[in-house]
C-alpha cells in the first residue's frame, strides 16, 4: 500500500517485520504468565528466596487450577447434602438457596480488602459454633488472622475475623 507525503512524493507503509513481531508476541506472552504467577498465592511457593523459573510458575498454576476445581467440587457436593439435609428440617430458604439467618447453619460473607480479608460469620445462640475451626481454615490456605470479635444480637452472634 502506498501513500502520498506532503511533498507529494509516495511513501510505502511500513508493515512490522517478524522479528518485531515475534518480539511483542514474547513480550505478551511474560506479561501474560507474570499476571498468573501473581494469582497463585505466594504460599505455595517452595521459597519467596528461590527464585522460580517460568515454567516452574506454569506448573505451579495448573497444580493450584486442578487444586481449586477439586475444591469446589467438594464444596458443590457438601452444598448439595446440606440442602438435602436442610429439606428434611424446618428450615426456611431465602431466593438464592441460602438458609434465613439465625436457624439451621451458619452464613458466611467474605469481603476482600485488597491486602487482607474480612470474615463475617452469623449463627444462632443455640448452635454450638466452634470459632476456632474456621481460623484453622483461613491459615490452612496460607492467611494470618490479626483480629477475631463477635456481637451478640437478638439471637444471633455476629463473628468478624480480620487477616492477611
Amino acid at each position: 500500500m502506498k501513500k502520498n507525503n506532503v511533498n507529494g512524493g509516495a511513501v510505502q507503509a511500513s508493515k512490522p517485520d517478524r522479528k518485531t513481531i515475534e518480539r511483542n508476541r514474547r513480550i505478551q506472552m511474560k506479561s501474560l504468565c507474570f499476571k498468573l504467577a501473581s494469582l497463585i498465592p505466594h504460599h505455595r511457593f517452595k521459597s519467596s528466596k528461590e527464585i522460580v523459573s517460568q515454567q516452574d510458575q506454569l506448573d505451579l498454576a495448573a497444580v493450584y487450577i486442578k487444586y481449586m476445581r477439586e475444591t469446589i467440587e467438594k464444596l458443590k457436593e457438601m452444598k448439595e447434602q446440606l440442602i438435602k439435609s436442610m429439606e428434611g428440617s424446618n428450615c426456611i430458604m431465602n431466593k438464592n438457596g441460602t438458609a434465613a439467618v439465625g436457624l439451621s447453619f451458619p452464613v458466611v460473607e467474605l469481603r476482600d480488602l485488597g491486602s487482607s480479608i474480612e470474615v463475617i460469620l452469623i449463627s444462632g445462640l443455640n448452635k454450638n459454633f466452634m470459632l476456632y475451626e474456621a481460623i484453622s481454615i483461613l491459615e490452612q490456605e496460607g492467611a494470618e488472622v490479626v483480629s477475631a470479635s463477635f456481637s451478640t444480637v437478638g439471637g444471633k452472634i455476629f463473628h468478624t475475623l480480620h487477616a492477611q
